[in-house]
């Protein structure tokens, strides 16, 4: 199936390594809508809109933003302007994933990523490149973890948090909806919705709006 990929940064060239690995789908092109007069992206053409006529009957693809907030609104433009569009997911073929487990569509699983039994992983994450998310954790829509984070069992990520470089998160830990965990945190207690922390252990910073930058 022939798809296109939203986005034009490092994060989207990953996104598109993995569709060409899996080889399930084939890139017809980046919508990249920044103004930056690229041609091409990665040998692929780029487009300045999802309507361009020569992109017609492609109602497929990923919106490979990294940003939640940025991911969410594109998410929001697209099923606006097509309204049966169909996102798929991508999964590096290095990726362990294990019983039970269940990824939502939009959603991006890295290289080196183990998500272990009856997690779910919802609607347009992103689980980073060797995260390790542990049994029976849910990881909601629109949030993101980053490399190298290790989330022990029974962890609830909310809503269009993001999990921080490195950081590490005990067992049965809840991390409200459009948080940020710093780099390198350690997270011994559960979190409210809204705020910015770091820190080991990791404390609250101070409080944020979900359109805001993450630190």
């Amino acid at each position: 199936m022939k798809i296109i990929i939203y986005g034009g940064s490092g994060h989207a060239k990953v996104v598109a390594d993995i569709i060409e690995k899996t080889n399930e789908h084939q890139i017809a092109g980046f919508i990249d809508d920044t103004g930056t007069g690229d041609a091409s992206f990665i040998g692929y053409p780029v487009y300045r809109t999802i309507c361009d006529p020569r992109l017609k009957g492609i109602v497929a693809g990923i919106v490979a933003i990294g940003d939640n907030w940025g991911r969410a609104l594109v998410v929001k433009k697209i099923l606006t302007e097509i309204p049966l569009f169909q996102f798929i997911t991508a999964v590096h073929p290095s990726a362990l994933i294990g019983r039970g487990v269940s990824i939502g569509e939009g959603t991006v699983i890295m290289p080196g990523v183990a998500i272990n039994a009856d997690t779910r992983i919802g609607r347009h994450c992103i689980a980073n490149t060797s995260s390790s998310i542990d049994h029976d954790c849910v990881v909601e829509d629109f949030s993101s973890v980053a490399p190298g984070v290790v989330m022990g069992g029974n962890v609830t990520v909310r809503t269009s948090t993001a999990i921080g470089l490195g950081s590490r998160i005990i067992q049965r830990v809840v991390i409200g909806q459009n948080t940020v965990i710093g780099a390198g945190a350690l997270v011994t207690k559960s979190l409210p919705d809204n705020i910015v922390a770091y820190g080991s252990p990791c404390r609250f910073i101070r409080t944020r709006n979900c359109d805001d930058g993450y630190l």
